[in-house]
């Protein structure tokens, strides 16, 4: 990874609530506009803006549940100047209402969004393995077939898998997977195999370029797990908290293995 890549990145994640020009970004890496766009893109597969606007829902995310702050101060404070915009933008990458997430959170948390398998004519499934990198005892971990190279809105389809520390790639399967393009984005929580790996639990990430699919034939995807960088774009797709992750149940002590679809955007009422 660039360092200039990194440099722009960490400038972003200090900076996100600032009015910041693409010119503010540049300079953090001594680049031009051009060229940083141009290997900011090659390297994270998303623009400068579009990586600045995933923070800045991600740190909105952070505040929601941390803080009892108002929706309209949060949108000021991660560098929105409508509160409209915000909403709109929020709504449409995380999967409801800010006012919604926040609900959901404090009523005892969020389930992973599974969608029902269909059985539609032009749709397939799209499988593999997954493995873990060296130095894990293990993870359970979110996989989906989205639209984008950000974890957001709602996948096409997804499961959540379990992958047990003797390092075997874990088979998967997501249904239901219409004709098109699409990234296959997992994301997971790891044990380390320090003495006490409960306490050094590492988000890990893997990603697959556009994979298509047609009718009837599918595609099989190897997927790799990696600790996170600074230069990933946050998961914005409304997920379980960390606890809850490894241990199998949300806040209010539901199952999340019966997995609970997350609303989409028309369910989630005014903001």
């Amino acid at each position: 990874m660039s360092s200039a890549v990194e440099r722009a990145a960490r400038f972003i994640w200090e900076k996100y609530s600032e009015q910041l020009s693409l010119a503010d970004i540049a300079g953090s890496a001594s680049l031009s506009r051009f060229h940083l766009c141009r290997i900011f893109q090659a390297a994270t597969r998303i623009s400068p803006f579009r990586f600045l606007a995933a923070v800045r829902v991600h740190q909105a995310k952070h505040l929601l549940l941390t803080t009892s702050v108002s929706i309209t101060d949060i949108s000021f404070a991660v560098g929105y100047n409508s509160v409209g915009s915000f909403t709109n933008y929020f709504t449409n990458s995380v999967g409801m209402s800010p006012r919604l997430f926040r609900r959901i959170a404090r009523d005892g948390g969020f389930g992973f969004p599974c969608p029902e398998a269909g059985a539609a004519p032009g749709e397939s499934a799209v499988g593999g393995t997954i493995s873990l990198p060296a130095g894990y005892a293990g993870a359970r971990v979110y996989l989906g077939a989205f639209t984008t190279t950000v974890v957001q809105y709602q996948p096409a389809a997804a499961s959540v898998i379990d992958i047990p520390a003797d390092g075997r790639p874990v088979p998967y399967r997501l249904p239901g997977v219409p004709r098109g393009k699409w990234f296959v984005h997992a994301v997971g929580l790891a044990d380390t195999i320090d003495p006490e790996p409960w306490t050094r639990r590492v988000a890990l990430v893997g990603t697959h370029d556009p994979v298509p699919v047609t009718a009837g034939t599918g595609a099989r995807v190897t997927m790799s797990l990696r600790p996170r960088q600074i230069t990933d774009p946050p998961v914005l797709l409304a997920l379980p908290d960390r606890a809850a992750w490894t241990a199998g149940r949300d806040q209010a002590g539901h199952d999340l293995t019966r997995f609970r679809p997350v609303m989409t955007p028309r369910d989630s009422g005014p903001s």
